[in-house]
């Protein structure tokens, strides 16, 4: 007897008569939390102490803490105030990340803290304070801890408040891969403060823009705009909405974390491998992971995107014009559009790698004008060389009139 059901019906089907094999249907629902959250670690404000608590009930006061070395140099003296004024019982775990230490060793340091703290399984979820390679970094130590223990994230760099800090995915560095282990665990809820951006570098600052500027080219024309008219500015006064800038940070910041959320949403667990927020990162991951340390994450997918819009220019899905706007963007945010690696070889290498990650298909996002974007599966070697040789001649003519493309992102 078959008491098989359709995919989408949940329950335990069997077949055969007597039962010889069992199909198991079901589905987890998953639900976290994104919101903009001012002055977090003032100690009024309740929503740190309360974050990621499953249930209505009061928050249990024990708390272990995950913070970046230059966080806790910066806020370390803010944050245990915060937890002595909300009473908390809390244990603060500093651990360096950046992308050289993003590696099975760091989340090991930070199982090894969870298992000296001693946090229960479901109610006292960690909090990870920092960029988005410490995020990934909790992320996947949570994961892995029990199988499943919930933490919280509070990005303190803006290529984690809008990119690393808003999905489901956690990861690592393997040998030459980059993220190559990972799993989707996303953190129960992530507290959004610009507030963390007064004290960040232009160069991290301009990192972060890239990202931004990846969910304008892909999907948000109006977005794209606000950065051509604002971007600058914006970097300059490090998102704190100084000289009238207030309503532009929000709109900017706003507009990039919904878009992607809104992508991220249907597909968290990537079953479609066709995702329009891959754009710019076909050929960063290699070019990264090579040139390490020269290159932040934002600035390879700069790289990236510089490189298909170049493509995309000589299919006829981007105009001159339209090429022109989005090469000047990327140059008023100090973003690199070339880079010694970007050579036909590298380049083959890491589309091969794409494939393989893609199982089997480029599904390369190309841009198609500003706002919108196509996916193609047919980018040749010859393309991507011809792309790459204009992209040297614009990065030595832009030089030459006193626009340092690459370096003005080092600061």
């Amino acid at each position: 007897m078959t008491t098989l059901a359709p995919r989408s019906t949940h329950g335990l089907f069997t077949s055969g008569e007597p039962v010889s094999s069992w199909t198991v249907s079901t589905a987890k629902p998953v639900r976290y939390e994104v919101g903009f959250t001012p002055d977090v670690l003032d100690p009024r404000n309740p929503a740190l102490a309360g974050a990621g608590v499953p249930g209505d009930g009061p928050a249990p006061p024990r708390r272990l803490l995950v913070v970046e070395t230059t966080v806790d140099e910066l806020y370390g003296d803010r944050l245990r105030a915060y937890g002595a004024a909300r009473g908390l019982d809390f244990q603060i775990h500093v651990l360096t990340a950046h992308e050289q230490l993003k590696t099975m060793d760091a989340v090991f340091s930070v199982a090894r803290a969870m298992d000296r703290f001693g946090i229960a399984r479901r109610s006292e979820p960690v909090v990870a304070l920092g960029g988005g390679v410490l995020m990934d970094i909790v992320g996947l130590a949570c994961s892995l801890y029990r199988r499943s223990t919930p933490y919280v994230r509070v990005p303190t760099t803006l290529i984690g408040l809008v990119d690393a800090g808003v999905g489901a995915k956690t990861g690592v560095n393997f040998g030459p891969h980059k993220n190559r282990l990972g799993t989707y665990h996303p953190a129960a809820q992530t507290l959004l403060d610009p507030r963390f951006l007064a004290t960040l570098d232009r160069r991290h600052l301009s990192n972060g823009m890239a990202e931004i500027l990846k969910i304008a080219l892909i999907k948000d024309r109006e977005l794209f705009a606000l950065l051509e008219a604002h971007g600058n500015r914006l970097v300059g006064e490090n998102f704190q909405g100084g000289r009238g800038l207030g309503p532009v940070v929000r709109q900017v910041l706003g507009r990039a974390v919904h878009g992607m959320l809104e992508e991220l949403q249907g597909n968290l667990w990537e079953s479609e491998l066709e995702r329009v927020v891959d754009y710019g990162h076909s050929f960063s991951p290699t070019l990264e992971m090579r040139a390490l340390p020269e290159l932040l994450h934002g600035e390879a997918v700069c790289l990236d995107m510089a490189l298909t819009t170049l493509i995309a220019e000589r299919r006829g899905l981007v105009r001159p014009v339209e090429r022109r706007r989005i090469l000047d963007v990327m140059r008023g945010l100090a973003l690199p559009v070339w880079h010694r690696l970007c050579e036909p070889g590298v380049l083959g290498e890491a589309l091969a790698d794409t494939v393989r990650h893609r199982d089997g298909s480029q599904r390369l996002p190309l841009p198609v004008g500003i706002g919108d974007a196509v996916f193609v599966d047919d980018v040749t070697p010859g393309e991507l060389a011809r792309a790459a040789r204009r992209l040297r001649v614009y990065h030595s003519a832009a030089g030459e009139a006193g626009h340092a493309f690459g370096e003005a992102g080092h600061e």
